[in-house]
C-alpha cells in the first residue's frame, strides 16, 4: 500500500534513483525549493527568512497575536490578513466574551486593514482555498492545519508570536526543510475517500518521525485521478504526519477549479523538474488504500476496517489500557461491551470541518443515506459544510435535503466537532468523525469529573454507511452500491454569502477607528528578562511517549479565555496534571518576592540578585497537534522558565517556546532520570550561555536531597531567538 524509502533520491525520467546527501544550495528541481527561495530575503539558502503572501487566524488566535503585534508597534497590517470566526461561534461559554472578540476583530480589521468573516460563514481553511490559495504562494495561518497545498501553496501553521513577526514585517526563519516526495500512482476505490488515504499515510510515517517538519510533495500519475476536494481532504491531514507543509503538482484540475472560483488567471503550472532532489520517498498506489479508522487516542493508530472488524476484541482492549494510563480513568466501561453479535455499534456520526465539510465528500454521503434512515435508536450524525458556498451549492442540488430526510442534523460553518466544542457524545459514547484529530478530550468530555468518550477518524463515505446501518461500523466498500468519487465533481461556486456578509478591507487601514474591547480581553502580563542563573522546579513530569498541546492547554470550553491571558493560564495541564498550576503559582510567589527585594527562602543558598526563580515542565516529547501558543504562554504567565525534553514533536511548539521567552532544552536519558514534581534544576551562567554561542550547559539536578550532574542542550538557537529568550519574550524583545 505504502513504500517509504528513507533515504535521498532523485526525480529522473519519471522514476527515482538513489543519490548522496546534498547541501541546500543543491537541493533543487523541487516545487518546494522554487516556492521558498521565491519567498526567502536573506539571500541564504540554508537559513530561510520568510515573508508570506497572505495569513489567516480565527477567533481563538486573532485577539492574541493582534494584542501581541500592537504592544511591538502595529500601525497596519502589511499584507492581507483574514480574520475568520469559526472556532468560538456558538458564544456557548463565557457569557458575552465570545462576541467581544468578534467585534473587536472586525474593529482590528478596520483600524489595521484586514478581511473579516464572520461567524457561520465558513471554517478558516475553506475560505483560505477558496479565496487566497494559488499556485507558488505561501501563506501562514494561526492554526496547525494550514494546508493548501493542493493548490500548489506551501502553507504553514504557526504559533501566534510567527504571525506577530510577520505583521511587524519581520521574516519566518528557518533552516532550510528536507522536501519529502509523496508519488501517487494508481486511482482510489470506489468507497475509499481522502480521510482514508490520509490516515494509511499518517500511520505509516507519524511514529518513526519519517517526516518531521519536512515539506511533502506530491506528484505523480495518480494526482490526476482525484479532484480539488479530494486533494484538500488528503492534504489537510499531512499536519497529523509532524511535516511543516506540503505541495501538489498542479493540472488542468487545478486550472478549472481556480476558473470556478473566478481566479483563473492565478494559475500556474507546477511540476518537478527533471532530477529533482528529495530527501526521502514515499510512494503510495492508491488502488490499494481500503477504508480505514483510526482509534483513539491519535489519528496515526489507524487500521484498515476490515483488520479492525477482525481484531475488534484485541483492539478495542487497548484503547481502554490507553484511556485509563492516558486520562486516569481506571473504572471506565470497556468498550468491548459494544460488540454485539460481532458487530461494533456507534453511538455518533460527524462529517464536519476542513476536512471533512467539503462539497465532495457530503454529496456522497448524501447518495448513500438518499432515500433511506439512519434510524430512530442511539445513532445520530451530524454534518457541518465547510462554508456558505459548499452550504449553498449542497442546498441548491438537492442533498441537504437529502441529508436532512434521512435523519441527518444539518449544522453551520464551524470547526468545534475538530476540537471539543460541539456534538459532544454521552459518557461511554463512541464517535466516528470525519475531522482532523480524536486526542483525548477533542470530542469535548472532561476526565476530570469522571467522564470519558470516544473519537475514531473515518472517511465520510464510510461514516454515512455506517449510519445507513443504524450505527454498525460498515467500511463504504461494503455497500452493494457505491457511488463513485470523479475527478471533475461539478460544482458551481456562488460567494454572494461572502459579498453579503464579509468586510473587505485589505488595504485601507483607518488610523482614526477605534478598538473595541470587550471586559475578558486583557493585555499580555508583563515578563521580565532573563537573570544570570535560574533555579527552576519541576512542577509537572510527563512521560507519556508524546504530550500534545491539547494536555498543555485543554481545548474546548477553554478556548474562550484564549483574549485573556491569566484566566486562561489557570487551565494549564489541568486534564494531565490538575496540581500544575497550584504548584506554579507558589513558585512565581516566591519570585515575585525575590524581585521585591524581600527574602525568600527557596534562595537561601543562592545570591538572590543573580538567580531568578521560575518553573519547567518535563515532558519527553511534547507539542504535537495545534499550533496554539497558549500551550506555552500559559506556562510563562505562570512563571515558566524553560521545557526539559528529549525532543521537541513539532517546530511550532518549540517556536512558541522561544517566542515567550522559555528556554528549550533538551536532556538525554530522561526517563533514567525520573524527574519529578518538587525536584529543582540550578543553572548557573544560563544568561552568559545565551549571549554567547555555546550550545550545552552544566546543571545541577537537586533531587531527594541529592546534587546530581545534569547537562542541559540548547542546540541550534539563533542570534535572535537567544535575544528574545535573555529579552524575557517577543513583546519585550520588540519593545528593545
Amino acid at each position: 500500500m505504502i513504500q517509504i524509502t528513507n533515504s535521498p533520491v532523485l526525480y529522473q525520467g519519471g522514476g527515482f534513483i538513489p543519490a548522496h546527501p546534498r547541501p541546500a544550495a543543491e537541493r533543487t528541481g523541487t516545487m518546494a525549493s522554487a516556492i521558498l527561495r521565491a519567498h526567502n530575503t536573506s539571500g541564504d539558502p540554508e537559513r530561510l527568512k520568510i515573508k508570506f503572501d497572505a495569513m489567516a487566524s480565527h477567533d481563538i488566535t486573532y485577539v492574541g497575536i493582534i494584542q501581541t503585534a500592537r504592544a511591538s508597534g502595529l500601525t497596519a497590517f502589511p499584507l492581507p490578513y483574514v480574520l475568520t470566526n469559526c472556532h468560538n461561534s456558538l458564544c456557548a461559554v463565557g457569557g458575552t466574551i465570545n462576541e467581544d472578540d468578534h467585534v473587536f476583530g472586525l474593529s482590528a480589521a478596520k483600524k489595521y486593514g484586514g478581511e473579516f468573516v464572520p461567524a457561520h460563514q465558513a471554517v478558516i481553511h475553506s475560505y483560505m482555498r477558496e479565496r487566497y490559495a494559488a499556485p507558488g504562494r505561501m501563506i501562514l495561518g494561526s492554526d496547525s492545519h494550514t494546508r493548501y497545498g493542493a493548490y500548489g501553496t506551501v502553507a504553514i501553521g504557526e504559533g501566534g508570536p510567527e504571525l506577530a513577526r510577520q505583521l511587524l514585517e519581520k521574516t519566518y526563519d528557518i533552516a532550510y526543510p528536507k522536501v519529502i516526495a509523496v508519488h501517487l500512482t494508481g486511482a482510489p476505490r470506489p468507497g475509499t475517500g481522502p480521510q482514508d488515504v490520509a490516515l494509511a499515510l499518517i500511520g505509516a510515517t507519524f511514529r518513526e518521525g519519517i517526516v518531521k517538519n519536512a515539506v511533502l510533495e506530491f506528484f505523480g500519475p495518480g494526482v490526476e485521478c482525484l479532484s480539488m476536494d479530494y486533494r484538500s481532504g488528503i492534504d489537510v491531514m499531512t499536519t497529523e504526519t509532524a511535516c511543516l507543509s506540503s505541495v501538489w503538482s498542479t493540472d488542468d484540475i487545478t486550472r478549472e477549479h481556480l476558473d470556478i472560483l473566478g481566479r483563473g488567471d492565478q494559475f500556474q503550472s507546477q511540476a518537478p523538474a527533471e532530477g529533482a532532489y528529495y530527501d526521502a520517498l514515499i510512494e503510495i498506489d492508491l488502488s490499494t488504500v481500503e477504508p480505514m479508522i483510526a482509534l483513539p487516542f491519535h489519528p496515526s493508530n489507524a487500521y484498515p476496517i476490515r483488520e479492525f472488524k477482525a481484531n475488534m476484541a484485541d483492539l478495542l482492549h487497548q484503547v481502554d489500557l490507553d484511556a485509563a494510563e492516558q486520562l486516569g480513568i481506571r473504572n471506565a466501561a470497556s468498550l468491548t461491551a459494544k460488540i454485539v453479535n460481532g458487530q461494533f455499534h456507534v453511538d455518533q456520526g460527524v462529517i464536519a470541518g476542513c476536512s471533512g465539510g467539503t462539497y465532495q465528500n457530503l454529496v456522497r454521503a448524501a447518495q448513500i443515506l438518499d432515500g433511506h434512515s439512519i434510524g430512530a435508536d442511539a445513532f445520530w450524525l451530524s454534518c457541518y459544510p465547510g462554508s456558505m458556498p459548499i452550504h449553498l451549492e449542497l442546498t441548491k442540488n438537492g442533498y441537504i435535503a437529502s441529508l436532512m430526510a434521512s435523519g441527518a442534523s444539518i449544522r453551520s460553518c464551524f470547526c468545534g466537532p475538530c476540537f471539543g466544542a460541539g456534538d459532544v457524545p454521552a459518557n461511554g459514547a463512541f464517535s466516528i468523525r470525519h475531522s482532523t484529530r480524536n486526542f483525548p478530550n477533542r470530542e469535548g468530555s472532561k476526565p476530570g469529573d469522571g467522564q470519558i468518550s470516544y473519537v475514531a477518524l473515518m472517511d465520510a463515505r464510510s461514516i454515512a454507511a455506517t449510519a445507513l446501518n443504524g450505527g454498525v461500523l460498515t467500511g463504504a466498500d461494503e455497500l452493494p452500491e457505491i457511488p463513485i468519487d470523479h475527478a471533475r465533481e461539478p460544482y458551481r461556486y456562488d460567494d454572494s454569502a461572502y459579498r453579503s456578509r464579509v468586510y473587505y478591507g485589505v488595504d485601507r487601514p483607518d488610523p482614526d477607528a477605534e478598538l473595541v474591547f470587550g471586559s475578558n480581553i486583557a493585555d499580555w502580563p508583563e515578563q521580565v528578562p532573563l537573570t544570570e542563573d535560574l533555579l527552576l522546579t519541576v512542577c509537572a513530569a510527563i512521560y507519556d511517549p508524546v504530550t500534545t498541546t491539547d494536555e498543555l492547554i485543554p481545548s474546548g470550553e477553554t478556548s474562550s479565555y484564549r483574549s485573556n491571558p491569566l484566566r486562561l493560564a489557570e487551565f494549564a495541564l489541568s486534564r494531565k496534571d490538575p496540581q500544575y498550576v497550584p504548584r506554579a503559582k507558589q513558585i512565581l510567589a516566591e519570585e515575585r518576592r525575590r524581585r521585591a527585594g524581600e527574602p525568600t527562602e527557596a534562595l537561601l543558598s543562592y545570591d538572590p540578585k543573580r538567580t531568578g526563580l521560575g518553573s519547567l515542565v518535563m515532558a519527553l516529547r511534547p507539542g504535537d497537534g495545534s499550533a496554539r501558543e497558549q500551550a506555552a504562554s500559559c506556562q510563562r504567565v505562570l512563571g515558566g522558565c524553560a521545557n526539559i525534553a528529549q525532543e521537541y514533536a513539532t517546530k511550532r511548539y518549540r517556536s512558541n517556546v522561544v517566542n515567550w521567552g522559555m528556554l528549550p532544552f533538551l536532556c538525554d536519558g530522561l526517563p533514567e532520570k525520573n524527574l519529578q514534581p518538587g525536584d529543582q534544576v540550578y543553572i548557573p551562567g544560563i544568561r552568559a550561555l545565551l549571549e554567547g554561542d555555546e550550545e550545552e550547559i552544566a546543571a545541577t539536578l537537586l533531587q531527594d536531597g541529592k546534587e546530581t550532574p545534569l547537562t542541559l542542550k540548547l542546540p541550534g538557537l539563533t542570534r535572535e531567538e537567544r535575544d528574545i529568550i535573555l529579552a524575557g519574550c517577543l513583546i519585550n524583545y520588540y519593545a528593545k
